[in-house]
């Protein structure tokens, strides 16, 4: 039972599912956001377009053809569900695009060039040893 607990212990703290836990108390958060954003302004700027603000209370009624009772298929309630999904997918794709801006204008932003690192002791000497070597090679061609 001891093994067992470690292990739980080892697995609940590891930080994947620390970062799990924080992401879905986050997506709640956002959740209970987008809900009122559709709620109290998409949905009332809809309804003057529409003529109702709920539509989840849309349906139709037909008969049924055998047994003379009427059938009433409640679509209201999908295309309020549709229409929050589309919400939610539009608004998520604003905000990660808007993060994407922001991140790639700290990209672009110039960073200060590198300093060249210092020439190693034998790069200084080889390098005098060639400019030397050059110069008693134009000493000699121009002779």
């Amino acid at each position: 039972m001891k093994k067992f607990l470690a292990e739980f212990k080892e697995f609940a703290m590891k930080g994947n599912v620390i970062d799990m836990a924080v992401g879905l108390v986050v997506g709640s958060a956002f959740t209970t956001i987008v809900n009122s954003l559709i709620g109290n302004i998409v949905t009332p700027a809809l309804s003057m377009i529409t003529g109702s603000v709920n539509f989840s209370s849309l349906s139709v009624s037909i008969p049924a053809p055998l047994t003379g009772d009427t059938i009433t298929i409640a679509y209201g309630q999908f295309l309020q569900d549709v229409f929050s999904f589309l919400i939610i997918a539009l608004t998520l794709f604003l905000l990660i695009k808007g993060l994407n801006r922001i991140r790639r204008k700290k990209e672009e932003a110039p960073a200060a060039p590198p300093e060249p690192p210092k020439p190693s002791k034998e790069e200084v000497l080889l390098t005098e040893i060639r400019d030397l070597l050059a110069a008693k090679k134009d000493g000699e061609s121009s002779l």
